[in-house]
């Protein structure tokens, strides 16, 4: 047998290079292997064409935990902007500030909509649905029927590709939780007249963010170069293919295989995966009870179809949500709106489309040619750009972007957390898809630096799982943690 890593980590995303990067700062061994033989990042990587850059699905670094902050400061010191926040809906025609004006909403709706708006919430919240289980249902209790159909039916089965009542409830109570319309409402007003206060609110109401300059992929070159330089471990293009455990040694034997085909073979004493569970699960030796639970997990795909074109009016949106059903795009970034550094030329236009799909469908199989083609019709349509101003364009695709909040998602992602807690004690599961959770990029981090200062303590003093569920946790969790293991008083909340 060669040499034993303590920590191998799957995945050079927020996640891996978050943990990668504490153990390495505590002195631990740690090896990151990346499948990707170019970007690390993973989605929140940088891409790149002929010096444009693109931002995979818009990454504002914004976190209620200083733990987190810290951190970006610690790795990034000197290249945030301070970004005003302004994103858009675009429904029938029309756009609507997001989040909402009260004034500009009810002009644009029309003052006998915004009755049947109001007269709808009011029903729901004389009438609602007990103990709801689906996306609808949620929303419907939260806003009322008629708001759903107008500002989250159309939009939320663009993304997913399947209807509102086949998603879990648990889907809005994790991304839109702690926004409701009476807070919407309050806070619309104040923003209409011009009386907006500076205390934060729900996390969906921000008004500015910070942004790395050149893109989010800057903040994760940076944290796998300063991880190595303190003695972590990187090597990019290895798709692990396998992950064997010997229960009597308690070792790992993990396989990956290089883009020439060469096969290398690693042993470690821990793993951490921020790797999709199911294709985690499928890699696992021996094989796992729970292989079926994760084999009926799902991913939705996406991509960008990148237009760049003329000089035009400048765009103010940082990305503009698109819930007209008249047309297949989903979202628009406006990619100088992020930083003006992102354009090459430093006035050309720069739009990114985003279509959802799974991977392997007409969308995702298309032809660029047929997918530009597509972009420049429908954002002709929407009126964000002219067709005839596009002067280039690119396709970005990106597979297993967002875990499934399908309404078997729950049982199955517990029977894993539980096998993987009895048969195999030193996996970890980290991040948004090694966790099969719909986590922001703070979230995925927060989960890799606890699952980090837990094996560097010998013993799950965090619970990774509480990330995103629990605020106080989520937010606070970590406080002292630091200055405790360097003084061995440790004494954060202990897994039950």
């Amino acid at each position: 047998m060669g040499e034993i890593v303590e920590t191998i980590i799957i995945g050079a995303g927020p996640a891996g290079l978050t943990a990668g990067y504490t153990l390495a700062k505590h002195g631990r061994d740690a090896l990151v292997l990346e499948r990707d033989p170019t970007y690390v990042g993973g989605i929140s990587r940088t891409a790149s064409y002929k010096g444009f850059l693109f931002d995979i699905g818009g990454h504002r670094f914004f976190s209620k935990s200083k733990e987190i902050l810290d951190l970006w400061n610690e790795i990034l010191p000197d290249d945030f902007l301070e970004r005003p926040r302004l994103s858009r809906i675009y429904y029938r025609g029309k756009f609507y500030a997001y989040p909402l004006k009260a004034f500009e909403a009810l002009t644009n709706l029309g003052l006998f909509e915004s009755a049947l708006c109001m007269a709808s919430f009011a029903w729901a919240k004389a009438f609602p649905v007990k103990e709801p289980k689906t996306f609808h249902q949620w929303v419907r209790n939260q806003f009322g029927e008629r708001l759903f159909g107008i500002f989250f039916k159309t939009y939320t089965e663009k993304v997913w590709g399947m209807g509102c009542d086949d998603i879990s409830a648990d889907w809005a109570a994790q991304r839109i939780k702690g926004l409701s319309l009476g807070a919407a409402i309050i806070d619309g007003l104040r923003r209409s007249l011009g009386l907006r206060k500076a205390e934060a609110g729900a996390k969906t109401l921000i008004e500015s963010f910070r942004y790395p300059r050149r893109g989010p992929g800057m903040m994760w070159e940076a944290c796998a170069r300063k991880m190595q330089e303190m003695g972590g471990h990187l090597l990019m293009g290895r798709s692990v293919d396998q992950i064997h455990y010997d229960a009597t040694s308690r070792l790992w034997t993990v396989r990956a295989a290089r883009q020439n085909g060469a096969i290398e073979t690693f042993h470690a004493r821990h793993v951490m995966s921020s790797a999709p569970m199911r294709d985690l699960m499928n890699a696992i030796e021996p094989k796992p009870l729970s292989l079926f639970n994760a084999r009926d997990l799902k991913y939705r795909d996406f991509l960008t179809v990148v237009l760049i074109g003329r000089p035009q009016e400048e765009l103010p949106d940082n990305w503009v949500y698109i819930h007209d059903p008249s047309v297949k795009v989903g979202r628009v970034q406006n990619f100088k709106s992020w930083s003006p550094e992102m354009i090459a030329d430093g006035v050309s236009t720069c739009l990114g489309l985003e279509y959802f799909c799974f991977e392997g469908d007409g969308l995702w199989a298309a032809p660029d040619a047929e997918l530009i083609a597509l972009a420049k019709r429908e954002i002709g349509q929407i009126g964000l750009m002219e067709p005839d101003d596009v002067t280039d364009a690119c396709v970005v695709r990106q597979a297993k972007a967002y875990p499934v909040y399908d309404d078997a998602y729950a049982e199955n992602v517990e029977t894993i957390r539980r096998e993987i807690a009895a048969r195999f004690p030193t996996l970890h599961p980290i991040g948004r898809n090694g966790m099969h959770k719909y986590n922001n990029q703070d979230h995925a981090m927060m989960t890799g630096m606890l699952a980090a200062l837990n094996i560097i303590r010998g013993e799950e003093v965090f619970d990774i799982w509480r990330v995103n569920e629990d605020a106080e946790y989520s937010e606070a969790g970590v406080a002292g943690a630091e200055e405790a293991l360097a003084s061995e008083r440790l004494v954060p909340q202990k897994v039950a």
